[in-house]
């Protein structure tokens, strides 16, 4: 009887100092099928993958695909073995084109000279296939995050691969990307591809896995059909205990202003059009206010213009009453903003600091922090680190001397969360602050948001998926090619109404 496993990765043991990253893990996968793999931030799930795809080596445990036992010592055995990976941060030249960075390492070469030409023809039938549309011309730089994944999708594509990794693949997209996304699974899946699906999200395993298995703390809890299980169900299994999938909030009491933005304008840097466009609102104490709006609506230009990342062009930024419009950034911190921003690695983090620096990046000039003759004191910045570490739950293996590359993308995420609230800010500035979180540490930073709150802070977020943009705010505004284009109260709104104000389409229009 043929084995019905296409790759089988049993009794896997990877250990890093300070920590077992994956404990005596078992994980079969079938021919054909889309094989969920779901835990908490730091349960071994992208070190699992890793494994799979030859980053790293275990230090125990047996790979086997279609029932053989195979030695996968790097990435180029694992393509051997017809085994791609699109990983969580992509692993893309800015710089060269689309079609340059899917034959990078595989270029077809006759008599010492590219053949670009049949590449090319290659790569448009396997996206035309797909459905997986680029422009195989166009630089990596200057297209969205949603066709650089379809980039790396077509990367694994064109090297005839027949076991396909996602590591966290919906993090950085839009809805109607994710949906795109899921879709290209399904059909890769009814080719006869086998699919490895990293995710934290609940609603798309759901939708997409015929089974999933679940990690906690790097051991084996179990694997379920998804057909016989729910949502509440899989979220107990990860985090071991139930989660509440609602915000649980009082009515909010709205106080003075914090946050005035008045006529604000930001120059785009892909078009002649400003990409804010005479935008006005503000925040007041004791209210969050949220910015909804389809990624690419200048909600992100926006953030930049009230952070210091860019200079608006024209209008005013006040904060407790002081016109910081033109005020460095530092100011800003010192003057009661705490910021979370949209991109973890490019704004939120020294990836090459240890997180105790990390922790102290905008308070290390403090007294707490250094002494008159300009020293830092190392062991107060320690112990701050760990009170942060413990209070927030940051899993890292060694603690306040981990360095920040090293931690998993949801406990670099806990921990930007951590520093920014634990500076007690006056406005909290917080853009996409659960993307690539767990249910469970979801439900912790929501928890801390509605804190904020209640202690009097005015909160700003910034989020693209819907249902926070539900649940957590008090006050919902609406960006379309960046104005705001409505006001909206969650209580009193539906998702279809937001959708329709999110595409552009005006309340009174659509009653007409």
């Amino acid at each position: 009887m043929e084995n019905q496993y296409a790759i089988e990765m049993l009794n896997i043991t990877k250990k890093f100092p300070g920590i077992i990253a994956n404990d005596n893990i078992t994980l079969q996968l079938r021919k054909g099928e889309i094989h969920a793999l779901l835990g908490e931030n730091g349960a071994g799930k992208s070190t699992l993958m890793s494994v799979l795809f030859g980053l790293y080596q275990p230090e125990e445990g047996t790979i086997r695909k279609d029932g053989v036992e195979v030695k996968i010592k790097n990435p180029n055995d694992a393509n051997d073995l017809g085994i791609g990976m699109v990983h969580q941060h992509f692993k893309l030249v800015e710089c060269f084109s689309v079609l340059d960075n899917i034959i990078m390492g595989v270029e077809p070469v006759k008599n010492g000279f590219l053949q670009k030409k049949e590449a090319r023809e290659k790569v448009l039938a396997i996206s035309e296939k797909y459905g997986l549309r680029v422009d195989p011309d166009a630089i990596i730089e200057d297209i969205t995050v949603g066709m650089q994944q379809r980039t790396e999708i077509l990367k694994m594509l064109y090297r005839d691969n027949e076991i396909l990794i996602f590591d966290e693949p919906t993090a950085v997209l839009t809805p109607q990307e994710i949906e795109e996304l899921m879709q290209i699974m399904k059909n890769l899946a009814a080719e006869g591809k086998s699919i490895l699906f990293i995710s934290h999200k609940l609603a798309e395993i759901m939708a997409v896995a015929d089974r999933c298995s679940v990690l906690r703390k790097g051991k084996y809890i179990g694997t379920v059909e998804t057909a016989n299980t729910t949502m509440e169900q899989l979220s107990a299994m990860m985090v071991g205990r139930d989660v509440n999938f609602h915000v649980e909030k009082k009515p909010s009491v709205p106080g003075e202003v914090v946050l005035r933005v008045e006529n604000l304008s930001v120059a785009s840097k892909r078009s002649k059009e400003d990409a804010v466009k005479n935008v006005s609102f503000c925040v007041r104490r004791g209210e969050i206010v949220c910015i909804a709006g389809i990624d690419g609506n200048g909600q992100t230009e926006l953030v930049y213009g009230l952070t210091g990342l860019e200079a608006p062009s024209t209008g005013t930024v006040t904060l407790c009453g002081k016109d910081i419009t033109r005020a460095p950034i530092r100011q800003r911190s010192t003057s009661g903003m705490s910021h979370i921003p949209e991109d973890r690695h490019k704004h939120g983090l020294v990836l090459d600091y240890t997180l105790e620096d990390n922790m102290v990046l905008q308070r290390y000039f403090e007294p707490e922090f250094t002494s008159r003759a300009g020293f830092l004191r190392r062991d107060n910045i320690r112990a701050y680190a760990q009170r942060l570490i413990e209070q927030y739950d940051v899993r890292s293996g060694q603690g306040p001397i981990t360095m920040a590359r090293s931690m998993s993308g949801g406990n670099q995420q806990k921990a930007i969360v951590a520093r920014e609230i634990d500076k007690d800010p006056e406005l909290l500035v917080a853009v996409q602050p659960t993307r690539g979180l767990d249910v469970g540490a979801i439900e912790y930073i929501h928890k801390q948001l509605v804190a904020q709150r209640d202690s009097g802070k005015a909160v700003l977020l910034v989020s693209l998926e819907l249902d926070e943009v539900m649940d957590v705010p008090d006050r919902i505004l609406v960006m379309y090619e960046g104005e705001i284009v409505g006001e909206l109260d969650p209580k009193t709104t539906t998702q279809e109404e937001l959708g329709l104000y999110m595409a552009g389409a005006k309340k009174d229009e659509v009653k007409a």
